[in-house]
């Protein structure tokens, strides 16, 4: 990992609420397995018309060949918020896809449930698919194709969680971070030295709510880091030329 950053840097989300206030939004279908609830997506423009589908444990925000579209509508805030978001846009080829996937930690540690006998490391895992909202054809997917880069690792050792009053930042507590690249989510750049995603079986995952309403294509799989319960802040990008 490169640079070091204050916690502040990462830990607030990095999508500007305000976005979506002062644009043209629509809303859509979330996938819970108890209700329904809307998403609100920023207005595009396109030949394509896309449904997307988002199901990650804990919270992404997407961005469209470099212009902001949608987040989780559960806060990052919430403890286990397991949804899947279901929503259309437009758009054209070619077309890139940056998401941010963030797991839920507590604070800095990485820790949730802290001072509880719950206190534990929490795990990730994400996964997604675009598809052609006329002729069903796939257009991306989550999978080993699909570049990332980790933002954020904690805590940098296991034992942090089995003790009485972890503190952020000190010993087995401390954490790893990277700065956020400029333009990230913009189509030319270049994210070649960024790792393939690592895919991971359901029994690793272990994904709940929402998971299961959405009927996923073969193509889509559960993807991470390597490390599934450290690494909690990811960007993600898969381009798509036709």
């Amino acid at each position: 990992m490169s640079q070091k950053m204050k916690l502040k840097t990462i830990l607030l989300p990095l999508t500007v609420l305000s976005v979506l206030a002062g644009c043209d939004a629509t809303s859509t279908s979330v996938l819970t397995t108890s209700e329904q609830s809307s998403v609100r997506i920023a207005a595009t423009t396109g030949a394509i018309d896309v449904l997307g589908e988002v199901w990650v444990d804990n919270w992404f925000s997407l961005y469209v060949n470099g212009q902001y579209l949608t987040e989780d509508s559960v806060p990052i805030t919430t403890e286990r918020s397991f949804n899947a978001e279901r929503f259309n846009f437009k758009a054209d080829y070619p077309m890139t896809f940056a998401i941010e996937f963030r797991d839920y930690a507590q604070n800095e540690t990485g820790l949730e449930y802290i001072g509880t006998n719950r206190q534990q490391m929490g795990d990730g895992g994400a996964i997604f698919q675009f598809t052609n909202s006329a002729n069903r054809k796939l257009i991306a997917a989550s999978n080993s194709s699909v570049k990332c880069y980790v933002v954020q690792t904690a805590p940098i050792d296991t034992s942090c969680a089995s003790e009485a009053n972890p503190v952020a930042n000190s010993g087995s507590c401390a954490q790893v971070t990277s700065q956020i690249p400029e333009n990230w989510t913009d189509p030319d750049f270049d994210d070649s030295r960024w790792e393939n995603a690592i895919e991971h079986a359901e029994q690793s995952v272990r994904p709940k709510d929402g998971y299961d309403a959405v009927k996923w294509r073969s193509e889509a799989k559960l993807i991470w880091s390597s490390d599934l319960v450290r690494d909690n802040i990811m960007l993600c990008r898969i381009k798509v030329t036709q």
